[in-house]
């Protein structure tokens, strides 16, 4: 089956950095395009980051840009998530999640990992 296991998160001032992982399982990893995502307390998920199968290609939301950096190693089935320069908004548990492309531009999430809780505070 696949499993995605993030780690990596903590408690950190604003300004801080930290850096995550998402280990897969259970599937051909260097074959699936990865996002990371973040939910705060009380809010929608959030689209936080995307990074193509190969690497070759990221994408992120516009209030990460500058300051997350997506990457991965697929000889270790592993996503990362830099995160720089932390702000208390960045506050929420974090998911990684494989894409599915359906037809068109459609796009779905079939598989999750079970969050890591990031907080950033004085």
């Amino acid at each position: 089956q696949v499993q995605l296991v993030e780690s990596g998160g903590g408690e950190v001032q604003p300004g801080g950095s930290l850096r995550l992982s998402c280990a897969a399982s259970g599937l051909n990893f260097r074959n699936y395009d990865m996002d990371w995502f973040r939910q705060a307390p009380g809010k929608d998920r959030e689209f936080i980051a995307a990074i193509t199968s190969s690497g070759g290609s990221t994408n992120y939301a516009g209030s990460v840009k500058g300051r997350f950096t997506i990457s991965r190693d697929n000889a270790k089935n592993t996503l990362y998530l830099q995160m720089n320069s932390l702000k208390p908004e960045d506050t929420g548990i974090y998911f990684c999640a494989v894409e599915r492309h359906l037809k068109g531009w459609n796009r779905e999430f079939p598989y999750w990992g079970q969050g890591t809780q990031v907080t950033v505070s004085t």
